[in-house]
């Protein structure tokens, strides 16, 4: 039996080494055509996924635009509500005012109709 010298070693290991190197070559190639598949299927998710979310933030963007519009337009029937009760307090006011001013003109014309009476009756009296 022979004994192996290192040279011989060193060539088996060598012819090893490269034996495997060309296997996992092949095993890439065969995986190759998958790898692509996969590869592919990965991006159209992606895709898939990035529409999703620009369709989300489309949808939020619309409806923060609509509570948005939905505010302003509450805000703006609050204002015409407020409006329409101050013009309604003013004319209340202004008619009450208009009430108690007759109340008074009325109340002095009676006092004046009461004071030449009393003045008549005085001078009637002074004169008999």
């Amino acid at each position: 039996m022979r004994t192996k010298e290192f040279s011989d070693r060193r060539g088996n290991a060598t012819s090893a080494r490269l034996s495997m190197i060309e296997s996992f070559k092949a095993a890439q190639a065969a995986a190759a055509p998958g790898l692509a598949a996969r590869s592919a299927e990965r991006v159209e998710i992606a895709r898939a996924r990035e529409a999703r979310r620009a369709t989300r933030d489309a949808e939020r963007l619309a409806e923060e635009h609509r509570v948005a519009a939905q505010a302003a337009a509450l805000a703006e029937e609050q204002l015409q509500l407020e409006a329409a009760e101050i013009a309604t307090r003013d004319a209340r006011q202004s008619a009450q005012d208009k009430r108690i001013a007759l109340v008074l003109s009325d109340e002095a014309a009676r006092k004046a109709a009461r004071d030449q009476r009393y003045a008549k009756r005085k001078a009637a009296q002074q004169a008999a």
